[in-house]
């Protein structure tokens, strides 16, 4: 397909069916990950892959509470990516003091967008997480105190009837300019 038919049909899928996800699959989405642009390619992220179904559903729950239960969903998931963010190198760190810029979490959101694009193009759902209890998650899957656990992100299969979004996107002269604000 071509990409902006793929950009059009990625979406956040929050309903999975129970087909396991296979693991040449997730390592074409790993890959698109890789080869993502950063800072001074600085590279600032590494990549979790919970496919385990106990620690995954442990993972999982960690994601919602009793007030807020949005994410119960990952429950359903037979996957989820855990993202933590690396210290760039220190070129990078003191040129985003500097200008007062956080490259790392643009580049992490670009592996991240890379990772759910490809996981389109295999036929898989995913959605990316920003809600989830960090303690408990980085000692779970043993991430060391000082690095920050910066995005989940569910992957599976959705249900073949998975409704496509119905919210519509602003036009583009309502989001861009040429020239000017």
């Amino acid at each position: 397909m071509g990409f902006l038919e793929l950009i059009n049909k990625r979406q956040s899928v929050r309903k999975y069916t129970d087909k396991p996800v296979e693991k040449d699959k997730l390592l074409r989405c790993l890959e698109a990950a890789r080869l993502s642009p950063s800072a001074s390619n600085s590279q600032p992220w590494k990549f979790i892959v919970i496919d385990e179904p106990g620690l995954k559903d442990k993972v999982a729950i960690e994601t919602f509470s009793t007030l807020v239960n949005f994410n119960k969903f990952t429950l359903e998931s037979p996957v989820l990516i855990a993202i933590t963010l690396e210290k760039p190198p220190i070129v990078n760190r003191i040129g985003g003091r500097l200008k007062k810029r956080s490259w790392k979490l643009m580049d992490l959101g670009m592996a991240a967008e890379h990772f759910c694009l490809q996981a389109e193009e295999e036929g898989l759902g995913t959605c990316m997480i920003g809600w989830y209890n960090e303690k408990s998650i980085k000692k779970l899957l043993n991430i060391p105190k000082e690095k920050d656990l910066a995005l989940l992100i569910s992957v599976g299969y959705a249900p073949e009837d998975y409704k496509l979004r119905t919210k519509v996107r602003k036009p583009i002269d309502e989001m861009s300019k040429f020239n000017e604000y």
